[in-house]
């Protein structure tokens, strides 16, 4: 490795600075660590003669906790052989005292994240006064996150005659910077182009309405049935809602984000790196230094907004030599974002078509097709139960044996993608401004189309399918995982399939369909979720209201702008003679009222709730309560007389 040819003889001597700059997966790791251990295990002996604790030689600080644990195993892998070197990592989020306990029988070298360190520096603890080797590894990434007055602190507590390393895959202008007073007289070492991508991963973009992001990503999910890919978000949120619909919809995926504990984030990373989860959605917590062998893509569902942090995304695939894909999945307003980045790192993105649904089916067909032909038999195990099964195919033809056979595990990509609706790719500012508001949940009030479309796609259960309500929400500690698992645990045998899931503060929605639905109220009506009862009532009959009121109509009908008075009167007349009363005139224009079904004509304060549905109950007394109603109460009755 060039990184290595050129970092290694640095190191191995004294009092020398370095700078290095090279792209991600080349070998860092190995750059500095080996020179490191080496020098350490030359001075075993004189410490095995002392009785003296070993004291730490070498130091290595990591922005993450996940880095920090990968290049600590990286190190003792290295010295696994060499008797007496100890390598400790030391890092938030586990136990400290643990950490105390193994610094006080001495080890040789320590990875570290910086707050941690400092603890234990100022416990007394990590004594660095014998340190020969100093390594910043992704030090761009601790600068930006606010690792500046650790750094200094913890570079006070180290000798001045040392070796320091400042290691990234990326090297801005504040970062030459700041080496000027961390390092002296540093000698940069630069390995091919600076902020240069990785030289194996192809960089591919999508360009989609904003509404259609995730159904992009199970586009390219399924196109590549081999995948295994990380798939970055911006924010915590998004991550853990679309590994949530990933999970919902049937795929191997796992969100790891700063929100989880320690032992959360080794358990997900663990399942990763065993091959055990296809997908995992991550926030850029995991972009720095995480080292999986063999990931295919990196999907980028959102750009960053720094391109140092791209180039880290990309780098987790395409290494050690193998070829590697980089996606971005992105909206008009983000393709000026592509643009910088191919400036930046001197790579060209190539415009992609997001694949039909015959041309997926057809890669999902080859993959069932090769699962076949490769799986192993085991000829001894099955030999018992073969005369059985040549009894059960006898009346079958060979042919009608493997459509079966295939059908089996392949129909459900038929049936998906029988009826999906193609993805156009937006042309214009204005088309995508309508999808962002709508996928951002915002009433775009300028857009009568989009709120139409809104109303039927957020208010109207899907064709074929009947909305339920449930009583419990995320104040319930509700999420789709264990939504699910409620779903699975009452279900027993029976197999229920669940379409859309709206989870709200207090209550929720589900879509179920049409011919489940009242066995699905009855299964789950009066289970204990978390020590609440929970009900469950039909929402609405939208699954069985005629297809143009689902859709809306093509244009608006002209607002109703009768006096109050006189719209009033309509109302009390239309309950005099037993028929439903006016609601707005906004229902004529292509509006779902969810509640259409619903008679909401009553007064929550003054008559009694029996009988109405759970989720009327929940308003009972709410407009009441509210400042304003005293003086709107006041204002109504003088008006009466």
């Amino acid at each position: 490795m060039p990184v290595q040819e050129q970092v290694i003889p640095y190191l191995l001597g004294n009092n020398n600075d370095v700078v290095a700059l090279a792209q991600t997966g080349t070998g860092k790791t190995a750059a500095y660590g080996l020179p490191l251990l080496q020098k350490v295990s030359e001075k075993l002996d004189q410490w095995n003669t002392k009785s003296e604790v070993p004291a730490v030689q070498a130091l290595i600080l990591s922005p993450t906790r996940e880095l920090c644990l990968q290049i600590t195993d990286d190190l003792k892998n290295y010295s696994k052989y060499i008797d007496g070197l100890h390598v400790l990592a030391v890092y938030g989020g586990a136990s400290i005292e643990t950490q105390i306990r193994q610094l006080k029988k001495g080890v040789q070298v320590v990875v570290a994240t910086p707050g941690r360190l400092v603890d234990l520096m100022e416990r007394g603890v990590a004594k660095l006064d014998q340190v020969e080797n100093v390594v910043l590894d992704e030090a761009d990434e601790m600068l930006s996150m606010g690792f500046s007055e650790s750094i200094d602190k913890i570079l006070e507590g180290v000798p001045q005659e040392r070796n320091t390393l400042l290691f990234s895959a990326t090297m801005s202008k504040e970062i030459e910077r700041i080496s000027k007073n961390y390092l002296r007289n540093a000698t940069e070492i630069q390995v091919g182009s600076r902020n240069e991508g990785a030289e194996k991963v192809n960089h591919i973009y999508y360009l989609v309405s904003a509404r259609d992001k995730y159904l992009a990503l199970k586009r390219i999910a399924d196109f590549y049935p081999e995948i295994y890919a990380i798939v970055f978000c911006r924010t915590r949120l998004e991550t853990q809602e679309i590994a949530d619909k990933l999970i919902q919809d049937g795929y191997n995926a796992d969100s790891l984000h700063g929100e989880l504990s320690q032992a959360q984030r080794d358990l997900v990373m663990g399942k990763f790196r065993q091959h055990r989860l296809q997908f995992l959605i991550a926030t850029d917590v995991a972009a720095r230094g995480i080292d999986v062998e063999d990931l295919t893509h990196v999907i980028n569902y959102g750009l960053p907004d720094d391109i140092e942090s791209y180039t880290h995304r990309s780098g987790r695939t395409g290494r050690a030599g193998k070829q590697g894909t980089s996606i971005c999945i992105i909206h008009v307003k983000e393709k000026h974002k592509v643009r910088a980045i191919e400036k930046q790192i001197s790579k060209q993105f190539v415009a992609g078509v997001l694949p039909k649904g015959e041309e997926i089916c057809h890669k999902q067909l080859m993959k069932v097709i090769s699962d076949i032909e490769h799986v192993e038999v085991n000829e001894e195990a099955i030999a018992p139960f073969l005369d059985d099964i040549y009894r059960k195919f006898d009346l079958m033809e060979k042919e009608d044996v493997i459509k079966r056979m295939v059908s089996m595990e392949f129909n459900h990509f038929l049936d998906y993608y029988k009826n999906a609706p193609e993805i156009i790719q937006p042309t214009g500012k204005n088309s995508d401004r309508d999808s962002y508001s709508e996928r951002e949940g915002r009433r775009d009030r300028k857009s009568g189309g989009d709120r139409r479309e809104r109303g039927a796609r957020g208010f109207g259960a899907e064709e074929g399918y009947t909305r339920l309500f449930i009583n419990i929400g995320r104040l319930d500690h509700l999420h789709i995982g264990e939504f699910m698992g409620l779903i699975n645990r009452l279900a027993g045998k029976k197999r229920f399939e669940i379409g859309r899931i709206d989870l709200m503060k207090s209550f929720s929605f589900f879509e179920v369909p049409t011919e489940q639905a009242q066995d699905v109220v009855r299964t789950l009506s009066g289970a204990d979720f978390n020590g609440r009862a929970v009900n469950i009532e039909v929402s609405d009959n939208a699954s069985h209201a005629p297809a143009q009121q689902r859709q809306g109509a093509s244009r608006p009908a002209r607002r109703d702008f009768k006096a109050p008075v006189e719209r009033r009167k309509e109302q009390k007349a239309g309950r005099d003679s037993g028929r439903k009363p006016l609601r707005t005139a906004r229902n004529a224009g292509g509006y779902v009222d969810e509640f259409a079904d619903f008679d909401l004509d009553f007064k929550p304060s003054r008559g009694s709730s029996k009988g109405k549905p759970e989720w009327a109950q929940f308003f009972d007394g709410q407009v009441e309560a509210q400042p304003f109603y005293g003086k709107f109460a006041k204002k109504k009755k003088s008006r009466a007389h």
